[in-house]
């Protein structure tokens, strides 16, 4: 049984996972009250599915980017259970749980988080037999430089707010959004992705995870 927990942005998420099932799973958006609601939500979901804590054999952490006090809030509660329990740690890149939502197509895709004060952290992924992956280094730009970034059909996913939506629609015709839902970031395909890597014999070592930190954006790939 693998716990997953997401705390990279405002929109929350833990999801229990195991073999080739997702157990249990629960997001919501919290007004950066990370670190009183974390805890008991991790607690009450393992409660409902009738799972303690040495049941758990593996444990998934979203390494952002995203706000730099929510990830290391999540990072804590992992790392703190990590080493009580003596269980590996697998941390994902939070775009690429943003990335592994959406089916496999032709078009080249950016993902997006909020990352604070108007800037979006954008990655551009393109499609491989075994999944999405990501070109370059994922880097922070406003949505004005987005919009005139992308050139070509591009489907566009992730947390997108509704004015951001609008300009996108106007400036880009070239421009794919995906749905709210689709674009509404699951706990449980963090907690895929991490046991599969897991699986694989990866794990990283608590003592040395830290978040994911961005540049201002260079151009787009190619």
């Amino acid at each position: 049984m693998l716990l997953a927990v997401d705390t990279s942005t405002q929109w929350v998420g833990i999801a229990l996972y195991d073999s080739d099932r997702v157990v249990a799973e629960l997001a919501w958006q919290t007004r950066f009250h990370h670190t009183v609601e974390l805890a008991p939500a991790v607690q009450d979901l393992m409660q409902r599915s009738g799972i303690k804590p040495a049941e758990l054999k593996a444990l998934a952490v979203a390494l952002g980017p995203g706000s730099f006090t929510s990830l290391r809030i999540g990072m804590a509660l992992v790392k703190g259970m990590a080493l009580a329990l003596k269980i590996p740690v697998v941390g994902i890149p939070t775009l690429d749980v943003v990335a592994a939502a959406q089916p496999l197509q032709e078009l080249p895709m950016a993902a997006i988080l909020q990352a604070g004060r108007g800037r979006l952290a954008v990655g551009w992924y393109h499609a491989e037999k075994r999944g999405w992956k990501l070109q370059g280094e994922a880097a922070l730009m406003n949505i004005e430089d987005l919009s005139r970034a992308i050139e070509k059909p591009t489907l566009v996913c992730g947390e997108i707010t509704e004015a951001e939506r609008q300009t996108l629609g106007k400036r880009r015709k070239t421009v794919l959004m995906t749905s709210p839902a689709h674009s509404t970031r699951r706990p449980g395909f963090l907690a895929e992705l991490a046991w599969k890597r897991w699986q694989n014999g990866h794990a990283d070592d608590p003592a040395l995870l830290a978040p994911i930190y961005l540049r201002v954006a260079d151009p787009i790939p190619e």
